[in-house]
């Protein structure tokens, strides 16, 4: 590491042990959670409804990452889509620029695979009108349906390195189904992120009209499948370097 990532890495481990800074933290998640705060925000022209920190977070691993293929379960909007793609235009963009060679952007080499349940025809509209939609394919279906997995394996066959991103459904039941069916296209090194997994530290009267909640979510299902399977680990230190994010302890690094 450098000097300053050794600097970064030394800040991070006393994040982790602030008391004050966790508990000023997960204050500001609550009530930004319930004012809807990352409804406000977009990427390129699309709403993303992500935290910021969770976005800079994304761009750190696709730069270190450098995957072939993202694929994300749930779309909404196609925000998160088109940050994925953007992010797989600007490393084609360096590679091409370090090889002197000329990107065609009709024949993008990496691509991002969305899948969703309901994709709505004003939100397919905006995402293939979008100038990064070369880049997207759009695949509707429930995302633990085999044949949507297999369709998504498929899209991603050719793949070297591949992450995964999960923010469909919240439900325990659902998100490891999910967990299931996605984490083993994950490469060794890349990374699974899992959503939402910030429901687990919410009040419970913050969801009630929806099928999750604390004791019932993605959060809940993590710890479940790393009970059965030991190739992915948490990435504590991004943990410690966000604090703000809707996915603490939804980090997960393939290593095995």
């Amino acid at each position: 590491m450098t000097e300053f990532e050794q600097d970064v890495h030394r800040r991070l481990k006393r994040n982790a042990d602030d008391a004050n800074l966790s508990r000023s933290a997960r204050d500001f998640m609550e009530a930004s959670i319930a004012s809807q705060y990352s409804y406000n925000w977009f990427w390129l022209g699309r709403p993303i409804i992500q935290y910021p920190q969770d976005v800079c977070a994304m761009q750190e691993l696709v730069w270190r990452i450098r995957p072939d293929v993202i694929i994300e379960t749930g779309i909404a909007h196609g925000g998160s889509l088109i940050l994925s793609a953007s992010l797989l235009a600007t490393l084609d963009l360096c590679d091409a620029t370090a090889k002197g060679e000329m990107l065609d952007p009709t024949n993008p080499k990496r691509k991002v695979i969305g899948v969703d349940i309901d994709i709505r025809a004003h939100n397919r509209t905006a995402i293939e009108e979008h100038p990064l939609s070369s880049r997207i394919k759009l695949i509707q279906g429930s995302s633990i349906d085999p044949e949507i997995v297999a369709e998504v394996a498929a899209a991603a066959a050719h793949a070297k390195t591949v992450l995964v991103c999960l923010d469909s459904n919240h439900t325990h039941e659902h998100v490891l189904a999910e967990l299931r069916h996605y984490a083993s296209m994950v490469s060794v090194g890349s990374y699974c992120v899992v959503f939402d997994t910030v429901i687990e530290n919410m009040p419970k009267e913050m969801y009630p009209n929806r099928p999750w909640g604390p004791g019932n979510n993605a959060m809940t299902a993590v710890d479940a499948y790393l009970a059965e399977n030991a190739c992915f680990e948490i990435d504590t230190e991004m943990d410690a370097k966000l604090q703000i994010s809707v996915a603490p302890r939804g980090y997960l690094k393939r290593v095995r």
